[in-house]
């Protein structure tokens, strides 16, 4: 028995239909489904725990961006505010004045204010610190440590590899939760 063309014009009609149907539901579920694995999947980011940081000085030099995203952050409540700062000053300075030959930091980053004798506030210009760890060093090694280093994710690419991480001699680089970025000495204010 031979179809008729009208019968197999219907049943080419109702095969398009049933694809396209078909189609638009997988491509509404895979929306959907991409929506909901974005809603309910947590974002990681990395993070520098302060603590296992041994201020080697790659943070500076292997970050894919230049200057890194690593940048030098202040406990202020962990700060003794001392008039010779161990993270401020070279060691051994004998002239105690602000001359950039007698500066840790290689940028200048770091801005020491007056605030009575015999106290200093010291704060970071993060456009120009590169992270390096140079004063972070010194302030652990004559001070209380309130100068630690942190990935800025306002700065970071979030890389899938970082190769800080990946070098980080002491794996004091992880990767966190980004509803808890940063693991900080004390409480934290931005300086």
């Amino acid at each position: 028995m031979e179809k008729s063309p009208e019968n197999k014009a219907n049943k080419r009609r109702e095969f398009i239909r049933s694809t396209a149907r078909l189609t638009l539901a997988i491509g509404i579920g895979g929306v959907s489904g991409l929506a909901l694995s974005k809603s309910t999947k947590e974002e990681w980011v990395w993070q520098i725990d302060p603590f296992e940081c041994t201020q080697c000085g790659r943070c500076a030099e292997e970050c894919v961006l230049t200057p890194s995203a690593v940048k030098c952050v202040h406990a202020f409540d962990l700060c003794g505010y001392c008039d010779l700062c161990g993270g401020y000053f070279k060691p051994g300075v004998i002239d105690l004045h602000t001359g950039a030959e007698n500066q840790l930091c290689p940028t200048a980053a770091i801005k020491r204010d007056f605030i009575e004798e015999p106290f200093f506030e010291y704060t970071i210009d993060e456009d120009l610190c590169i992270g390096c760890g140079k004063c972070v060093k010194g302030c652990s090694a004559f001070g209380n440590g309130s100068l630690h280093l942190q990935i800025r994710h306002d700065l970071c690419l979030n890389c899938n590899q970082c190769t800080i991480a990946r070098l980080c001699p002491s794996d004091a680089i992880t990767r966190a939760p980004a509803s808890k970025p940063y693991n900080f000495k004390g409480d934290f204010t931005k300086s």
